[in-house]
C-alpha cells in the first residue's frame, strides 16, 4: 500500500527538484552572465527586454539539456565513483526516462528561443547541439575534454551577441570572438582543478581526464596557464570592443580571484577543491558582468 510520502515522492513538483538538483540548475550562473556581457557589448549598452527574457530561456534550457545528457552518459561511471555515487541519476530518485524527458523538453525551449531571437541562432542551434551533447563523451577519448567543455560554455558568449546584432562572422564581430576565447580557457582552466579530485577514479576507469593521464600536478600548472592567456583574452576583447576602465578594473579583480583560487588547491590537499570551484568562479563572472556593463555606461 502507498503511503502519502510515496505518492508525494511521484508528483511532478518532486520530480522537478530531485532534477535541478542533479542537473545543478544553480550552476547556469557560470556561463549566464557572458551571455549577457555578449549581449551588452553587442547593443553597446541594454539589450531589449525581449532580448533579454529569451537569451535567459536559452542559456538556461542548453545549460539543462547539456547537464542531463551528461548525467546520462555518464550513469556507469557516477556509479563507481565515491564523489558522484549518490547522485539522483545513480539511485534510482530520477529515472532515465525521466532526465531523458527533461532533455527532450529542454531542447524543444532552446530551439524556440533561438527561433524568437535571431534566424541566424536558429540556423547556428545545430552546431551548438553538437557540444552541448558531445563533450559529455570527450573524457572517454581526449584529453581536450577541458577545452572542448570550455568552448561550449564559452558559445553563450555567442549566442548573447547574435541575439542583439544578428551577425557573428563580420570583422565587427571580433570582440565576441575574443571573449569566446577568453571564457574557452577560463573554463578550460577551473575544469582541470574540479578534476584533479576524480584522479583515481579517472585512472582506474582508463578516462583522458589530463590529470589521469598527466597527473595532478601538471593539471595544476597547466590551469594557471589556461587562466593567464584567459586574462590576456579578456584584455583583448577589451580592447577590441573599446571598453573603458571599469572593465579593465573588474579584470584586476578577476585576476586577483584566479590567483586566490589556485591558493585554495595544490596536489597534496584538493579539499577546497569546491570553494575554487564554485564561489570564486561564480564571482569572476559577476565581476567582469559589472564592469562590463559600467563601461558601456560612461
Amino acid at each position: 500500500m502507498l503511503t502519502q510520502n510515496n505518492l508525494s515522492g511521484n508528483t511532478l513538483g518532486h520530480r522537478l527538484r530531485v532534477f535541478f538538483d542533479l542537473v545543478r540548475f544553480e550552476h547556469t550562473i557560470f556561463a549566464l552572465p557572458f551571455a549577457y556581457i555578449g549581449m551588452v557589448l553587442a547593443a553597446e549598452g541594454l539589450p531589449t527586454l525581449w532580448q533579454f527574457v529569451w537569451v535567459s530561456v536559452a542559456m538556461a534550457s542548453a545549460r539543462t539539456l547539456a547537464f542531463a545528457i551528461n548525467r546520462l552518459a555518464d550513469c556507469a561511471y557516477d556509479a563507481r565513483n565515491p564523489r558522484t555515487m549518490r547522485r539522483p541519476s545513480v539511485t534510482g530518485a530520477i529515472s532515465p526516462r525521466s532526465i531523458a524527458a527533461f532533455a527532450g523538453v529542454s531542447l524543444i525551449i532552446l530551439l524556440i528561443a533561438a527561433a524568437l531571437l535571431d534566424p541566424l541562432a536558429l540556423q547556428l542551434a545545430p552546431a551548438a547541439l553538437i557540444f552541448l551533447v558531445g563533450y559529455s563523451f570527450c573524457k572517454r577519448f581526449t584529453v581536450l575534454a577541458h577545452w572542448i567543455l570550455g568552448f561550449t560554455d564559452a558559445l553563450a558568449v555567442g549566442g548573447g551577441w547574435i541575439a542583439v546584432r544578428g551577425s557573428f562572422f563580420a570583422a565587427d564581430d571580433l570582440p565576441a570572438w575574443l571573449l569566446i576565447g577568453a571564457v574557452m580557457f577560463w573554463i578550460a582552466g577551473f575544469d582541470l582543478i574540479y578534476a584533479c579530485q576524480d584522479y583515481d577514479h579517472d585512472v582506474a576507469e582508463g578516462l583522458h581526464a589530463w590529470p589521469a593521464r598527466f597527473g595532478i600536478a601538471s593539471a595544476l600548472r597547466l590551469a594557471r596557464l589556461n587562466h593567464i592567456v584567459f586574462i590576456v583574452f579578456l584584455g583583448l576583447a577589451g580592447l577590441a570592443a573599446g571598453l573603458t576602465f571599469p572593465y579593465y578594473l573588474a579584470g584586476a579583480l578577476t585576476a586577483g580571484l584566479l590567483i586566490y583560487e589556485h591558493r585554495l588547491v595544490s596536489p597534496n590537499d584538493l579539499s577546497r577543491v569546491n570553494v575554487a570551484f564554485f564561489n570564486v568562479n561564480s564571482y569572476i563572472a559577476i565581476t567582469l558582468l559589472a564592469g562590463t556593463f559600467a563601461a558601456l555606461a560612461i
